[in-house]
């Protein structure tokens, strides 16, 4: 069994190939199902156990995982019917093309005014302050309306392109940043253009055109 320990924004993830045990301080595990060439094929297992459909900020650890093998600066990142296009854009800065975003239902849940958004996996975001996330994350994540659980965020629009946002990820609780939430929170609060989402951890760059969406941030080897 090969591992290594990466993270984005202190995001942590174990890159594995081969059996593994899921580690102290992980929020999830990539798990590389197989490699040809610039093509990596990957799952997302949550520190539970659990599988992600998607996850924006393991996509693009497991593309700058490619790159460092290939040494090249581009890499396809294939998790379940989804391929994720990565590239280095800088130091350390990646930018993936994350595909179709689509926001599904405004609705009332919990007594909360809830945007329900699909990035190839479920989020359900809430506007307000974003400290509330302890409490709506845990209500919302086991809410029955989503019965295979979901990803939850606490956004605060701070101006045109900008908003601050704090994440509760199904399956791992709280993380310090988290790609497809940057997307699921940029696609909530705004119809199209440049979006720069600030996390606990570190800000994430998104941009929508089309109901589709690209992500650009960081990913290093811890």
């Amino acid at each position: 069994m090969t591992s290594s320990r990466w993270h984005a924004h202190g995001n942590v993830y174990l890159v594995a190939e081969g059996p593994y045990a899921m580690e102290e301080g992980a929020d999830g595990a990539v798990e590389v199902l197989s490699v040809d060439g610039d093509d990596v094929e990957i799952a997302i297992v949550n520190p539970d156990g659990s599988y992600a459909e998607m996850s924006g900020n393991g996509t693009r650890i497991a593309g700058a995982w490619l790159m460092e093998r290939t040494e090249h600066a581009e890499a396809r990142v294939h998790v379940g019917p989804r391929v994720v296009a990565v590239r280095r854009v800088g130091e350390g800065l990646y930018e993936s093309e994350i595909g179709e975003v689509k926001v599904v239902a405004r609705e009332r849940i919990a007594g909360l005014d809830v945007t329900v958004v699909d990035v190839g996996n479920p989020h359900a975001v809430v506007a307000g302050d974003p400290d509330d996330i302890e409490l709506i994350g845990p209500l919302l994540e086991t809410h029955p309306r989503f019965p295979n659980r979901t990803n939850v965020q606490v956004v605060r629009v701070d101006g045109p392109g900008a908003v601050t946002a704090r994440v509760w990820e199904r399956g791992v609780g709280e993380t310090t940043a988290s790609g497809s939430s940057a997307v699921a929170v940029a696609a909530a609060t705004h119809d199209a253009g440049d979006v720069l989402v600030r996390f606990p951890g570190g800000d994430l760059r998104v941009r929508l055109d089309g109901g589709r969406a690209t992500l650009t941030g960081p990913a290093e080897r811890v």
